[in-house]
């Protein structure tokens, strides 16, 4: 019978079954951004530590403030902001067992710490609430805080954080991150008055902005067009 020939199928090659994986996975890639989806793909084990440089406009300067180093959390209720260039500068945030307690110290080399209270300063409980989730793939803490709106692809995606607490919200309009994939690659605040927007990169985007001033180019490692060193 000429069926026969049938029951005999081809071979299955190494090529052919990475060309179904990627056909399998496209869909999934191209689906519309969803927070439920990226956040925990965000997830980091602690202990854990990403490189940033930070670029900040202001008025008063001739050109924006770019600042570089680490940001570091060596466990769930604790973040450390390094800066390497151009000055020293550790800032250590502690939360404490309810919201709103805890401490921040500021140390420079060569002076003693400077150390207050987090009710002093609710932008650093939101700052810290949002690595501390976002390291964490944590969606449900950190819609406590903000209120999550997504854009693009689950490959290429866009995710805006809208304070709820009323004094966040006075000093801080709204926070973007960006990323690919499972790679946050960029957060940009911007204040609630005023343009001078800051704008943080992240791990491989915040090493391949080493030498690069142009903001412009800045803004394509955020989305994720430039090149990954």
């Amino acid at each position: 019978m000429s069926s026969v020939g049938s029951l005999h199928a081809a071979p299955v090659t190494e090529a052919a079954l990475a060309q179904a994986s990627a056909a399998a996975s496209a869909p999934a890639a191209d689906a519309p951004a969803d927070p439920a989806v990226i956040l925990p793909r965000l997830a980091q084990p602690i202990p854990a530590r990403t490189d940033f440089v930070e670029v900040r406009g202001s008025a008063l300067l001739k050109a924006p403030l770019r600042v570089s180093g680490e940001y570091r959390r060596p466990d769930a209720s604790t973040l450390v902001r390094e800066v390497r260039a151009p000055y020293a500068e550790t800032t250590t945030i502690r939360t404490g067992a309810q919201p709103g307690q805890g401490e921040v110290s500021i140390a420079r080399a060569g002076k003693p710490a400077k150390k207050f209270s987090l009710s002093r300063a609710p932008e650093l409980v939101a700052l810290q609430a949002s690595f501390g989730a976002l390291l964490g793939g944590d969606r449900a803490a950190l819609e406590q805080h903000y209120r999550l709106s997504a854009q693009g692809t689950r490959r290429q995606w866009t995710i805006a954080m809208t304070p709820k607490d009323p004094k966040v919200a006075a000093r801080i309009r709204e926070i973007v991150l960006l990323g690919r994939d499972d790679e946050l690659r960029c957060i940009e605040t911007l204040p609630a008055r005023g343009n001078e927007q800051q704008r943080t990169l992240l791990s491989s985007a915040a090493r391949a902005a080493a030498g690069i001033d142009d903001a412009s180019q800045l803004a394509a490692l955020c989305r994720g067009h430039g090149a990954v060193r």
